[in-house]
């Protein structure tokens, strides 16, 4: 019995070490065999790096030549500090406190969230020492820490390339679905609905609709980031073409119609990005909670718990509190004629409180169920001289016409604008997507 165990012990030992011989010939680590974690010998494509000399023995990352180190790459997880990420490899607490003061002015370590990505290069021994760590806090900019001798800490940022693109398509169910199937994406959406919310009733348009945007697409690396401004864009319903023609008198760009004419109203339309209405203004109204018939003075909007809802106009917080009724709401007043308010919020945006100012557009809180509600969704009341008025209903005063001073100036712009607009054929632009591959199917319109 003891000479057969002091076999298979021979036999286990040579068959050991046949493998790593193996794993050294081909490359790869002993520890792979016994499931450790892998260090990746060059970049995936998993987020944007700066990657030189793909195709040679070693690329070059961040600038960083890798002939003589691993490369190994991961993402940060929930509750996961630098020292725990760095003590993998062999990296003390001592020197990642050094480093952590040395960051401080530059990109604070207790900056690194989780879910992003980062990269660590390490030296090619048993100890597998890291010498860098690399954190992309966003697509735009990374921080390589140093983390050798020196300890240095450099904050770098990647060129953003504009470029001006263009979509065309036709309505076919909703704005949302056609514009996305179209090639675009759910911020150009929001932004276009802004832009003609108080010209258009975009729960109500028409199969058979158009329409054509000029907008700017972020690019780094060759990989789409986000998009800049919309420029211009036409909506064509029931046989008429509304333009909005982009032009800056100073304070930014704004849009105005063929006349020259401001799209926009003293306030947003509505307080969050395109949405669904689930419930209008109503002087009768039966309540899911209460179970009985009461008014019901504001807009009910559907939209998932965490959806950011915006001011629609500039003002001062009158109220920001809680209420068993309508939960965690805000109150803003924004002059002597009208107050609107905020209901069944999940949290306030950072700074909400009583007295604050705000800005149009600004993140004010997230929809939640607070209060007297069945599920998430946003109650949004509309005060006019004190009385509580329907929101979408209420005529506001427009901003204002193009000056005389650059009437000029603009009638030159929507000359070319129309007709860069009427270049546009849709058939052909659809045809184009469809031969790229670039057509979109949204899962959730």
């Amino acid at each position: 019995m003891l000479k057969r165990s002091k076999g298979l012990a021979i036999l286990i030992a040579l068959s050991l070490f046949i493998c790593i011989t193996a794993a050294q010939t081909l490359d790869f680590s002993p520890a792979d065999l016994f499931g450790a974690k892998r260090a990746e010998a060059a970049p995936s494509a998993g987020f944007l790096k700066d990657v030189e000399g793909k195709k040679g023995p070693a690329p070059v990352v961040y600038g960083i030549a890798t002939d003589s180190m691993e490369i190994v790459e991961g993402v940060v997880e929930r509750g996961e500090v630098l020292s725990q990420i760095l003590a993998q490899y062999n990296i003390d607490p001592t020197t990642v406190y050094n480093l952590a003061q040395k960051a401080k002015e530059i990109y604070n370590v207790r900056r690194i969230a989780a879910g992003r990505n980062y990269m660590i290069l390490h030296n090619r021994d048993s100890a597998q020492t890291a010498r860098y760590f690399i954190y992309e806090p966003n697509q735009v900019e990374y921080v390589i820490y140093d983390l050798r001798d020196s300890l240095a800490v450099t904050l770098n940022k990647r060129k953003v390339e504009v470029i001006e693109r263009t979509i065309a398509g036709e309505i076919n169910s909703s704005l949302y679905v056609s514009m996305v199937e179209a090639g675009g994406s759910p911020q150009l959406v929001n932004s276009f609905a802004d832009i003609f919310a108080w010209r258009l009733d975009l729960n109500r348009l028409q199969p058979g609709d158009s329409f054509k945007l000029i907008y700017e697409e972020k690019v780094v690396n060759g990989a789409t980031i986000g998009f800049g401004e919309l420029k211009s864009a036409v909506f064509e319903h029931e046989g008429e073409e509304i333009y909005a023609i982009g032009f800056d008198e100073g304070s930014g760009l704004n849009y105005y119609d063929q006349k020259g004419q401001s799209l926009k109203r003293a306030f947003l339309k509505e307080p969050l990005e395109y949405t669904r209405i689930s419930s209008r203004f109503s002087k009768r109204r039966f309540h899911p909670v209460q179970k009985r018939y009461k008014a019901h003075l504001g807009t009910d909007f559907a939209a998932p718990r965490g959806t950011p809802i915006r001011t629609v106009g500039d003002g001062v917080v009158v109220a920001a509190h809680y209420t068993s009724g309508n939960g965690y709401f805000v109150k803003v007043r924004h002059n002597d004629t009208y107050t609107t308010q905020y209901l069944h919020m999940s949290k306030f945006a950072k700074g909400i409180r009583k007295g604050a100012r705000v800005k149009m557009g600004q993140t004010i809180g997230y929809v939640g169920s607070t209060g007297l509600a069945t599920g998430p969704h946003l109650c949004y009341r509309f005060w006019k001289n004190g009385r509580q008025v329907d929101a979408l209903g209420v005529k506001l005063p427009a901003a204002n016409p193009i000056s005389k001073k650059n009437r000029g100036k603009f009638d030159m712009v929507k000359e070319e604008t129309m007709q860069r607009m009427q270049a546009i054929d849709i058939k052909s632009v659809k045809q184009e997507l469809l031969a790229s591959g670039k057509d979109k199917k949204p899962t959730d319109a």
